[in-house]
This record gives C-alpha cells, sequence and structure tokens, in this order.
C-alpha cells in the first residue's frame, strides 16, 4: 500500500538525456528490467554511493569510472551482484564492455547499477541479449518506463520534475528512484537517477548531489538496512545553451540548487511512502538539539524502533514508546525536564511526564491518519533535523520472507 502516492507526475525531457528499456526476463520472462541511459558527449556526471562494506560490484565500478568521461549508464534489476565476490567485478565489467560495443564508446564510459536478491551470480547473458533492444528504445521521452523498469519490490514507480527559467532560457531537472525496503541510505537511495540540461563543473555537481542527498535520501528510513547497492547520479548535459556553472554561487547556480533538492525530496518521500507494506508515512522532527548529530540520533532511535512502528500500525498512541527511545538515543547528559513530545498537534509529554492536558482519545485520533508527525523539542539548543519513516505491518515481514520466491 502506497501512502499518498500517486500516478506518476509529469516528466519532462532533459535534452541530452536518453533512456531505453528491455526485457531480460532475470526474475521473469517478459518483466521490462534492464535500463540503458546515454548520456550526450560532455556531459558532466556526479555520483553518491553506499558506505556498507559488502557494497555490489557494480558499485565498485561505477564509483572507479564517474570521474571520467561517462556516456552510458546500464541498470539491470532481478539481481544485486553483491556478495559476488570477483566474478561479480568480472560480470559487471562483462555487460559494460558488451553495451560500449554495441555502442562504439570506451568501456570505462559506461557505469553499470544492479538492485534484487543478493548473493545471486549476474546472468550476464540474459542482459546482453537484451542490450540492442535497449539501445533501439533510446528516447528523450521514457523517463516513466524506465522509471517502472527500475523496480523491485516497489509498487508504483517514482519520479519527479521541476523547471525554472534563467534569462529566458527553460532548465530542467527530471529524476526517478527505486527503493521500498533495506532502506536506511549512508548516502542517498537505493538507485537515483537524476539530470539537468544545465552546463555545471564536475566538482560543482558533486558537491551540489551531496548536498541535496544529505538532505533527502539520508534522512528516510523503512527498516534500518543500509543496502549493498545504493547509489544516485546527477547528470548535468549542458544543452540548455546557457554559461557553465562553475562555482556554487550566482541566481543560476540557487536556482538548479532549489530544483534539484526539490525532486530529490520528492523522491525520496516517495520511496517512504512506497515502503514495503507502509499504511503510515511518519514525519519525526527533532528540534532544540544542541547538534544536528544528536537530534538525528534521537529521530532515528524513534524510527527504528520496532515498538513505535508497530504502534504505529496498530495507531495505537503508546507514548511511553517514544520516551524511552529518546532516552537510550545516546545523547550526553539529557535532561527529561526540558523536553517535550507532540503527536500531530498533541502535546503527549512534557518535563518528563504525560502532559496534563493529555488525552488518550487525543492521542488515538492522530495515530489513525495515515499521515503522522512526531514532534521532540529537546530543549538544549538550536539545531534541528527531520527524518521520514513508516509503519511495521504484518505485510512487511510477509514481503521479506517471501522474497526470494
Amino acid at each position: 500500500m502506497a501512502v499518498g502516492l500517486g500516478p506518476l507526475p509529469t516528466l519532462h525531457p532533459v535534452p541530452g538525456f536518453e533512456l531505453g528499456i528491455a526485457s531480460a526476463g532475470i526474475k521473469r520472462p517478459g518483466r521490462k528490467d534492464v535500463v540503458v541511459m546515454r548520456c550526450a558527449e560532455g556531459s558532466t556526471v556526479a555520483g553518491v554511493f553506499t558506505l556498507n562494506a559488502f557494497c555490489a560490484a557494480p558499485v565498485i565500478l561505477a564509483k572507479k569510472r564517474v570521474l571520467g568521461p561517462v556516456r552510458y549508464l546500464l541498470t539491470n534489476t532481478g539481481n544485486a551482484n553483491a556478495g559476488t565476490g570477483e566474478p561479480g567485478l568480472a560480470a559487471a565489467a562483462r555487460t559494460c564492455a558488451k553495451l560500449a560495443e554495441l555502442a562504439g564508446v570506451d568501456e570505462t564510459a559506461v557505469l553499470p547499477f544492479s538492485t534484487g536478491v543478493i548473493g545471486e551470480p549476474l546472468p550476464v547473458e540474459k542482459i546482453e541479449a537484451a542490450l540492442p533492444a535497449a539501445l533501439a528504445d533510446l528516447s528523450e521521452g521514457n523517463w516513466a518506463a524506465a522509471a517502472t523498469g527500475i523496480m523491485t519490490t516497489d509498487t508504483l514507480p517514482k519520479g519527479a520534475s521541476r523547471q525554472f527559467e534563467h534569462d529566458g532560457v527553460a532548465i530542467t531537472v527530471t529524476g526517478i528512484s527505486k527503493g521500498a525496503g533495506m532502506i536506511k541510505p549512508n548516502m542517498a537511495t537505493m538507485l537515483g537517477y537524476i539530470a539537468t540540461d544545465a552546463k555545471v563543473a564536475q566538482g560543482v555537481l558533486q558537491d551540489l548531489l551531496r548536498d541535496a542527498a544529505n538532505k533527502s535520501f539520508n534522512r528516510i528510513t523503512i527498516d534500518g538496512d543500509t543496502s549493498t547497492n545504493d547509489c544516485c547520479m546527477l547528470i548535468a548535459t549542458g544543452k540548455a545553451g546557457l554559461p557553465e556553472i562553475t562555482q556554487a554561487s550566482g541566481p543560476l547556480f540557487a536556482a538548479l540548487k532549489q530544483a534539484v533538492l526539490d525532486v530529490s525530496m520528492e523522491l525520496a518521500q516517495a520511496i517512504v511512502r512506497d515502503g514495503e507494506g507502509a499504511t503510515k508515512f511518519v514525519t519525526v522532527q527533532v528540534n532544540g538539539g544542541a547538534t544536528h548529530q544528536e537530534c538525528l540520533d534521537v529521530g532515528y532511535a524513534v524510527a527504528h524502533s520496532p515498538l513505535i512502528k508497530t504502534a504505529l500500525f496498530a495507531s495505537d498512541p503508546n507514548w511511553g514508546r517514544i520516551l524511552a527511545a529518546v532516552g537510550r538515543a545516546g545523547v550526553p547528559k539529557l535532561d527529561v525536564s526540558k523536553i517535550d513530545v507532540y503527536l500531530g498537534e498533541v502535546c503527549i509529554a512534557s518535563r518528563g511526564g504525560r502532559a496534563a492536558s493529555y488525552t488518550e482519545d487525543q492521542g488515538a485520533a492522530v495515530m489513525a491518519r495515515e499521515e503522522i508527525g512526531i514532534r521532540i523539542e529537546l530543549g538544549r539548543g538550536t539545531c534541528s533535523e527531520t527524518i521520514w519513516t513508516t509503519d511495521l505491518s504484518h505485510e512487511y515481514v510477509k514481503i521479506n520472507a517471501e522474497y526470494r520466491t
């Protein structure tokens, strides 16, 4: 069940960036599970990648190649090519080499991405066989089809798009993402691709993506699991015909930064809304921290608590579970007498105990909503952080118990 997530919005084509989709039948016959993306010559590319020590073979290869001239991105679903050792690296390189051969580019100009089951050999032959069809399908208008092509346990495709004008020239930022489980990114998201027709120097583009990821993809969690395959890419084709952005300042950079952040935020929140088995979309806001890190520590302690997440699923205003999570977050010298906790607009706890004005009916009314806010006022400083998460339902257990079948 996707909470508040409907059909894809209009995804504006990005001049100089094409997408093609084909079927390799990796998990089931006929499934569109291979996506090829072509970047115009001269494009700059930035990437953020998982910090999981068991990172997948395609992640290792993409990290090595992202700074060079990049022309193609190759994504397969149904197989993560993670936990596969040297054979997995060879398999990832082989698929890139085949695409490079077909496209007439150097194999180092191809970046691989995979998502799916961990620990199984990559079906190289199936992917290679699908590449000609994917190349033949390349089009700037294929964003929606590609959003479906990169899905695994997602119930709906995820995309976002923004346009703005600078000196009378239209600039487009469009992106897609996938992810519904194994979500607690430590860089970006499961898989995300964002493109713009602005011209941006690689160093500026990398900093822009890292900042956007930290404010969006790095603030979501479904189950506290950081994937082996997390990647998010930002491509600037330079086809808009404006001067190159060479520094992080000026009105053009500011407008592009806001558009990239808006797209990243929409994609990140869509992942949470489509969380495996999710019935609630939950915003955890922590204010008044002495540091941003302690706000994050408190926020994630609440967002990851199985007791809180199951109470959310049951619409049970068991506010004691929230207090317990805040208390064990590891914040040094935490003075609970200064802490206030809110469910939506309702103060449920104040000065270390139940708020005098609180009633169970008030809490139950908030918990019955599909979208719930939990706000924690620490009373220690001026820092704030916001995290987005889900409840934990019977369906989440079922999906993951049956994932390999």
